[in-house]
């Protein structure tokens, strides 16, 4: 195999070499040293260049290193299964299911594969100096066979025009399967066919959802779009109305009675699936007894029944602009579970004993039955905290009227007042021992609209914590941190029980050292590195030193990036952003199925139940984690649907903004006024050609080098607002 020394070995000499080797080898294992030998690279530079072909080769997945750095060629088997990811520009991918890279497919070797369809593969015969190619060769399962889009009819011919990526070509309508639709509905088509021959799927029209451009009807399309339920089966809301909502005397025998205790949600203003309680009763001179009631669901819903099936399948309730989408039929969540003012209601309960420091001396988990006195709004208990003084000072900062001071602890004015204030100096206790402990401090303001009774948006405001948000939130982290600690917290060498837990992994490190050299750039230190807790709270100090500052938002968000997304799993390693060592959900099981999960669980275990199979809980935690952030996805879809749709009402119209993204296709633009965000395509950037340097977060011109960054202030001016594929832009005005 060794060849004979040439002159100079150019890289081309040495990529041929190599490939010569390693195909006439399939089966070998090679050295660094024997594979200078083999090809005669015997000079420095010759080494240098094989090392960076092998590099090459490596990155093309056409041979692989060892640990103990031995080469080998990547021996596969023609044909592999695997899941398609469809491209914009053709290059389209195979994720294989034994954990290669990805490989190549273009578009001519489909056959038809859409956006995350299980597809075989064939390998094709690899072409000198190109990356590995495959050709699709069976469909093993489509991951969609419905679409949502509008439903162009032009000279006798039906179409269904969508913006999704998944379909390389538009659906083709037959007159008889358009079901009554119109040109320029709203539509949802199931695929029927798609000929070997064919350009283009044909299409049945399934549901007509509205004229594109009604509220309902794009609301509910978005739900499709992202494969979510717009409607309730019919089967589940019967079951629900033959559940019988009164309590019988034996089951209020059963329970701890907190009727007799004050007790008093705390929710939105619009809301009305009320899952959380909180109760108040003082114990003694410096104790306090606080109960966190939570809606008693599996009492009513029963595992494996049609209701727990479809709560199960949906996983989580759906927050859309104007609407929910909830996960159990209206009859439970906002009747017979919600926690009503003056309606005896079934809870499961984590009961505290706590002095003013915010310290358990005592807690329990019980079933009990409540009775609220009264449902407030966050916006009620605000008013309340601020009219006895007892508002923190970030909340008087903030816009908007704020009464005057009338009340204190010794005289509080206001329903409930002396509760509320004692509840919010615990909670504030709670927080301060949380962040000491090297819990992060994300808090983000969120775009908020104002819609008519069409559903056209006609403003907007920043929906923002305040300290009666915060106040709940922490009596909500101590339930589920407590909950989780009763199950996962065992004795040394004792396994503990199977429970769905709430984790959240370290930040990505690349992105943690991205985050120190960024924000080194505006005077911050940041540690990247040490234990969990210096970390976390060097991130703390950085969000409190740019608190108010220009780069606050920026330096936010680019911390948020080096976090990993929290998920459901039965594989406890805690919770990084909270720094819990335990922590689960239990408090909402109105609408998330994981706390039905484990309020079932925990039923089980105190009842001397044995653990149940992980497998099986591990599966439903993968499947409620992925249902969690397509309904995220499809809350940010709709949110991006109204700001667009009310920008549209001011095309034309100059703003003042922040630079708030910079990707290599243009500047994102938040609009200070109003919140709303929009992009600066980098096409509409002519004063110069601009390079994206990721590493910086800017734009910087080749020629003049002017420099776009993260926070930048700029004015724009409102260009296009295209409702169809929810995308605003805007045109950078002269500084």
């Amino acid at each position: 195999m060794k060849k004979n020394k040439s002159s100079r070995l150019t890289k081309n000499d040495i990529r041929s070499r190599l490939f010569d080797l390693f195909d006439s080898n399939p089966k070998k294992s090679f050295t660094l040293k024997t594979v200078f030998n083999e090809i005669a690279a015997k000079t420095h530079p010759a080494k240098l260049l094989t090392m960076d072909v092998l590099d090459e080769m490596a990155m093309d997945d056409y041979i692989a290193a060892t640990s103990d750095g031995l080469f080998h060629a990547v021996v596969r088997s023609q044909t592999l299964d695997g899941v398609f990811q469809r491209r914009q520009n053709g290059r389209n991918v195979v994720i294989p299911d034994d954990g290669g890279k990805p490989i190549m497919v273009f578009d001519r070797n489909a056959h038809h594969a859409l956006d995350g369809d299980r597809v075989r593969i064939t390998l094709l015969a690899r072409r000198s100096k190109h990356a590995r190619e495959a050709e699709v060769v069976e469909i093993l399962e489509r991951k969609q066979d419905t679409f949502v889009g509008r439903l162009k009819v032009d000279h006798g011919l039906a179409f269904l025009i969508t913006e999704s990526r998944i379909l390389a070509n538009d659906i083709v309508i037959p007159k008889r399967y358009m079901g009554g639709a119109e040109n320029g509905d709203k539509v949802v088509v199931r695929l029927v066919e798609w000929p070997d021959d064919s350009k283009n799927p044909i299409g049945r029209v399934t549901d007509v959802l509205g004229k594109t451009g009604e509220n309902d009807a794009e609301m509910n399309a978005i739900l499709v779009e992202f494969g979510l339920p717009y409607e309730y089966p019919k089967k589940v809301e019967e079951a629900a109305n033959q559940i019988e909502p009164g309590i019988t005397p034996q089951e209020i025998s059963r329970r701890e009675d907190f009727r007799n205790v004050t007790t008093f949600t705390i929710d939105p203003h619009d809301a009305k699936d009320f899952d959380d309680a909180l109760s108040l009763r003082r114990l003694g001179d410096d104790l306090w007894e606080v109960g966190v009631h939570i809606a008693d669901v599996s009492h009513y819903v029963k595992e494996g029944d049609i209701i727990d099936k479809e709560a199960e399948r949906r996983a989580t309730s759906i927050y859309l602009v104007d609407r929910t989408i909830p996960m159990l039929p209206e009859r439970l969540c906002n009747f017979i579970c919600s926690l009503r003012p003056d309606e005896e209601k079934l809870t499961y309960s984590c009961i505290f004993r706590m002095n003013s420091n915010g310290d358990v001396r005592h807690w329990h988990l019980a079933h009990t039955v409540i009775r609220s006195n009264r449902r407030f709004t966050y916006e009620e208990v605000q008013d309340i905290l601020e009219q006895n003084g007892e508002a923190s000072e970030s909340d008087l900062l903030l816009p908007g009227n704020h009464p005057e001071i009338v009340g204190n602890i010794k005289h509080p004015v206001g329903e409930y007042a002396e509760e509320l204030i004692t509840l919010n100096r615990l909670a504030k206790r709670l927080r301060e021992n949380r962040f000491h402990n090297g819990s992060i401090d994300f808090n983000r303001p969120e775009i908020r609209f104002d819609i008519d009774e069409k559903g056209h948006p006609t403003g907007t405001y920043m929906k923002i914590a305040r300290d009666a948000n915060k106040l709940v939130e922490e009596f909500m982290l101590l339930a589920n941190r407590s909950v989780a600690e009763s199950v996962g917290k065992v004795r040394k060498g004792t396994k503990a029980k199977v429970l769905p837990y709430r984790i959240h992994d370290i930040p990505d490190p690349e992105r943690m050292e991205n985050l120190k050299m960024f924000a080194s750039k505006f005077g911050y230190r940041v540690k990247s590195d040490g234990t969990k807790g210096e970390v976390a709270r060097s991130l703390n100090k950085l969000m409190t030193e740019a608190k108010g500052r220009k780069e606050e938002n920026l330096l936010t968000l680019v911390a948020l990036r080096a976090m990993q997304k929290a998920r459901y799993s039965t594989h406890n390693i805690g919770h990084y952003g909270l720094m819990f060592d335990y922590y689960t959900h239990f408090t909402s099981p109105i609408r998330r199925y994981p706390d039905t999960m484990v309020h079932r669980l925990l039923t089980r275990y105190a009842e001397g139940g044995r653990s149940v199979n992980q497998k099986k809980y591990e599966d439903l935690c993968e499947h409620c984690s992925d249902m969690e952030q397509i309904a995220a996805n499809a809350e940010r879809a709709s949110i991006k649907y109204k700001q667009v749709e009310f920008m549209g009402d001011r095309l034309g119209q100059e703003f003042d903004g922040t630079i708030s993204g910079i990707t290599e296709f243009g500047l994102y633009v938040e609009i200070t006024e109003n919140g709303c965000e929009g992009m600066v395509p980098l096409r509409d950037l002519q004063d110069d050609y601009y390079e994206f340097d990721d590493r910086n977060y800017c734009l910087i011109g080749r020629r003049h080098h002017h420099r776009y960054s993260l926070g930048d202030k700029v004015r724009i001016r409102v260009a296009r607002a295209n409702l169809e594929r929810k995308q605003l832009d805007f045109q950078l005005l002269e500084e």
